[in-house]
C-alpha cells in the first residue's frame, strides 16, 4: 500500500518525499557512508548558502548551526554522531526550496555511495 502524506508528518523532512526516501535510505546506511555523507552534505549546504548570500562569514555559518544543537538531545537515529547531527541540522534549517535542491544531491549521493559498496563487495569475492 502506498503511503499517503498529510499535514500532519511527525518529521521535519518527511514534508518533501525525496527527503524523506534520501533520509531513510542514509539511516539505514553503515556508520561510514553517513559520515561522508553528512561531510559532504554541510559543504553542500555551505555552498548554497554562500551563493544565497545568507551568511556573509564562516563564523555565521558555525553560529547558525550551533544554535540549534541541543547536546542532550539523543533520540533521533542521528544525534548518535556529532557530524550526521550537524549536517541534519543543518538541513533543517534551511530554507524548503533549498532543501528540496539538496534532497536531490542528497539522494544521489546516497546512491551512488552504495552502488560503490555493491562494486567493492563484488570486486572482493
Amino acid at each position: 500500500m502506498k503511503e499517503e502524506y498529510s499535514n500532519r508528518q511527525r518529521r521535519w523532512y518527511d514534508k518533501d518525499p525525496v527527503l524523506s526516501q534520501a533520509i531513510a535510505t542514509l539511516e539505514q546506511s553503515d556508520d561510514e557512508t553517513q559520515i561522508k555523507i553528512a561531510l559532504n552534505l554541510i559543504k553542500i549546504i555551505i555552498e548554497h548558502n554562500i551563493e544565497d548570500e545568507k551568511y556573509e562569514a564562516v563564523e555565521d555559518i558555525i553560529n547558525a548551526v550551533g544554535s540549534g544543537i541541543d547536546e542532550n538531545r539523543k533520540g533521533r537515529w542521528y544525534d548518535i554522531d556529532s557530524t550526521v547531527r550537524t549536517a541534519m541540522n543543518m538541513l533543517q534549517n534551511c530554507p524548503e526550496p533549498t532543501q528540496r535542491l539538496i534532497a536531490k544531491e542528497m539522494a544521489k549521493m546516497v546512491v551512488d555511495k552504495i552502488k560503490t559498496n555493491k562494486d567493492d563487495e563484488e570486486s572482493e569475492e
